[in-house]
């Protein structure tokens, strides 16, 4: 493990189209676009050294220097977040870890960044970090939109190499798979098996930490049927052998992906 925890650079992915809310990050209702919300939850991090705003528009780099931001200019080609940050990366520095945070996550706690960052230094085997929180809900179960994450406790293996146990790292978890599909699949199905401790199903929540070296090699990564399948993209470097840590957070930060769900922000945001 390294003396000191990796400097990290937290990159926020930013695009103007958005087909069911359009031109989400700069809608203002509340006297600060939706942009400027997500950057100043992300600059709450302690542990982050740097915010960026990686976007394909004018516009948005120039709502994010009217506020005091720094913003990368990428190609408005880019098919994905982690695309987009991968297209920036000349310009983040020496940075060790990369944290994506999308740009429509405006209440995303700091802590749970900073636990992302964190879990990085405490698993080396890792080369990605994310966030899991329980399911406790038998309908959610059977949601797609709610991504079910499989997990076994994290262990890190001895430098030697083999497949011989190693010692469990406190609150850390190993990313079997990620599915739409209810995982793990209970053979004889049982309410009570909601209120397993710990959890028995987790939900996915996209936050990622990355080790720069993955994604100085993520174009060359291998494509993925399942990722194509699920249209998950976490699947793509799981299935490479990349090493995926979880830490578990109470619960999710609500997305903005709807008018409905902008009204409810701008609702609490009114109530203070």
């Amino acid at each position: 493990m390294p003396t000191q925890p990796p400097a990290a650079v937290i990159v926020i992915p930013a695009r103007l189209s958005s087909t069911r809310l359009p031109r989400k990050m700069l809608l203002a209702d509340t006297g600060r676009t939706l942009i400027e919300h997500t950057w100043r939850a992300a600059r709450a991090s302690s542990r982050a050294t740097r915010v960026i705003v990686a976007t394909d528009s004018q516009e948005i780099a120039a709502a994010v220097a009217a506020f005091g931001g720094e913003a990368v200019m990428t190609s408005p080609e880019a098919p994905s977040g982690t695309a987009r940050i991968v297209e920036a990366l000349g310009a983040l520095g020496d940075a060790d870890v990369i944290v994506n945070v999308q740009g429509d996550e405006p209440e995303l706690a700091a802590a749970a960044i900073d636990a992302a960052i964190d879990l990085l230094y405490r698993c080396p085997g890792a080369g990605i970090a994310t966030l899991v929180t329980p399911m406790r809900s038998a309908a959610d179960l059977d949601e797609p939109s709610a991504v079910k994450a499989e997990l076994t406790p994290w262990r890190e293996l001895a430098r030697t190499g083999g497949y011989l146990p190693g010692a469990a790292v406190a609150g850390a978890w190993r990313a079997l798979t990620f599915s739409r599909s209810r995982v793990p699949a209970a053979r004889e199905w049982s309410e009570k098996l909601l209120a397993a401790n710990p959890p028995l199903w987790w939900q996915h929540v996209g936050l990622y930490a990355y080790r720069r070296e993955v994604l100085e090699a993520w174009n060359e990564l291998p494509e993925s049927r399942l990722a194509s399948l699920e249209s998950l993209e976490q699947l793509r470097p799981l299935e490479a052998g990349i090493g995926i840590a979880a830490c578990a957070i109470d619960h999710a930060a609500k997305g903005i992906d709807t008018p409905r769900d902008y009204a409810a922000f701008v609702e609490r945001c009114r109530r203070g």
